[in-house]
């Protein structure tokens, strides 16, 4: 049953304040240790692409070729943010800009197939960070938490798209 801001209040007037400071704590803490370690991989690779950029190449390797309007709207972002973020990866040629197959004037953006292998590359070192850090936990403890972290990832959108404040690269296909 999906839960209005009154209800949630109601939520912490129910003895549940210890386990929502424990939750917002924990967040607080995990986006410290994510923004230290961006999260980055292990090896030589560790660290080696940012987070906007490796949401950008992302994106655009599940979902194909796109402008930058159409870019900005399915990651729940400005278009001036992604034109600024996808400048830096045009010029190191990971994204390609080229013109729209029905409308030559329109620009797509587009993973490069150097861009694509720079991703695959940072995805790998990731999984293996992944794997290092649930080392010690069940398969089914790994499928929790990754179920319940997108669940909450996909309700903070949900938020930021209705307060239209914070929106930013929360998007759970990001």
């Amino acid at each position: 049953m999906p839960t209005t801001p009154d209800m949630s209040m109601n939520m912490t007037t129910v003895g549940d304040t210890g386990l929502l400071d424990a939750m917002q704590h924990e967040v607080a803490v995990f986006a410290r240790r994510a923004e230290q370690t961006r999260l980055g991989g292990v090896g030589q690779v560790r660290n080696s692409m940012d987070r906007a950029a490796y949401l950008l190449l992302n994106r655009l390797d599940k979902e194909g070729p796109m402008g930058v309007k159409a870019l900005a709207a399915s990651m729940g972002i400005d278009s001036s943010t992604v034109t600024r973020q996808v400048a830096p990866l045009v010029d190191t040629g990971l994204v390609k800009r080229t013109s729209h197959p029905e409308d030559g004037r329109a620009v797509v953006l587009q993973l490069s197939p150097r861009g694509l292998s720079r991703l695959e590359e940072v995805r790998s070192s990731r999984r293996r960070l992944m794997a290092e850090l649930t080392h010690d936990w069940a398969p089914e403890e790994r499928e929790a938490f990754c179920d319940l972290l997108t669940r909450f990832n996909t309700a903070l959108s949900a938020r930021m798209a209705v307060t239209g404040v914070g929106v930013g690269d929360s998007s759970p296909a990001s």
